[in-house]
């Protein structure tokens, strides 16, 4: 007698299998005037999702993915397969620590990101430091930590580097400025000098952290939270060069970027004109909710304020 009971299980496990081998339902090219969740069900779902890299190419994406309470992060990369995305994957050397903030080079060799892997096996050790891993012909080779005039015994965080290989971060040290500050450390000849911390136009006497550059060096887009001008729980803000090469005031991004939660980890895919960014933003609370079914669905939903990523125009935003 034929059990279809168990052909249903079976068929629907297998169902199930196919659609994660194939997540080919974003895209992109898709250039929204206003910020629009990225992936919805994908890449942003109802655990903690933040940071993201796109290949120049267009061919791959990273980003960090956390539990609810982000107690525990790694980081999560999708590849082109053909014309379609292939199904998420941990990259091969994460998933023991907390890994985070990831950053391609412009050449998408090299991978920079924060962790808090044992510095120079020293276990004690649990700070975020900044990593770099090399593309191998097949995948990644095993991370290296930055000189130690970059990683101390203290946090370092959100790693961005320019196509001169000068590094951007974030850092709290006794010569800074605020509570935490963006710091630049310039690459001249291969080598990583002592960071400076960059002066008053962009950082100040509270919060400025996830600082993104530009290829060129000439676009600087961060958060600060603590500002007069603030909308909420920490707003994105940008500045950019002037004749002279110096930075120019920064300026909040506004109304249409921000909201009155937490906006940040903030990055530029040129080659697609897409502006992309986190947020912990959520549904309106002001629901009547009648069954604890519903309940549930709504705690496990998308925009529940466990943070998503979201992706706007980037000709929609008023960057001068």
């Amino acid at each position: 007698m034929i059990n279809y009971k168990i052909i249903f299980i079976v068929l629907l496990i297998l169902c199930v299998g196919c659609r994660d081998e194939k997540t080919n339902q974003f895209n992109l090219h898709i250039n929204a005037a206003t910020p629009t969740v990225f992936a919805e069900g994908i890449v942003s779902t109802d655990l903690y999702e933040r940071d993201i890299a796109i290949s120049s190419r267009g061919d791959e994406i990273i980003y960090t993915l956390g539990n609810y309470k982000q107690t525990f992060r790694s980081l999560i990369s999708i590849k082109k397969d053909g014309d379609n995305w292939g199904k998420k994957q941990i990259l091969p050397f994460s998933g023991k620590y907390n890994d985070i903030e990831p950053f391609l080079s412009v050449d998408g060799e090299q991978l920079y990101f924060a962790s808090t892997r044992p510095m120079n096996s020293d276990s004690t050790r649990t700070d975020y430091n900044i990593w770099m891993a090399t593309r191998t012909e097949t995948s990644w080779a095993e991370p290296v930590p930055l000189d130690t005039l970059i990683n101390t015994s203290k946090d370092e965080f959100y790693p961005a580097v320019s196509s001169n290989g000068n590094l951007y971060f974030t850092a709290t040290r006794k010569e800074g400025i605020g509570r935490e500050d963006i710091f630049l450390s310039k690459n001249i000849n291969g080598q990583y000098q002592a960071p400076t911390v960059l002066d008053s136009t962009i950082n100040s006497a509270v919060y400025e952290f996830n600082a993104y550059i530009s290829p060129d060096e000439d676009l600087l887009v961060f958060t600060s939270y603590g500002r007069e001008d603030g909308l909420g729980g920490g707003d994105l803000y940008f500045s950019k060069k002037d004749e002279d090469g110096q930075w120019k005031p920064a300026k909040n991004m506004g109304e249409l970027v921000n909201s009155e939660k937490l906006d940040y980890c903030p990055f530029i895919d040129f080659p697609r004109k897409n502006f992309y960014f986190s947020s912990d933003r959520a549904e309106s609370t002001n629901k009547d909710i009648k069954s604890v079914t519903e309940f549930i669905e709504n705690a496990r939903s998308t925009l529940n304020g466990m943070g998503n990523i979201y992706m706007v125009n980037l000709d929609n935003l008023e960057l001068n």
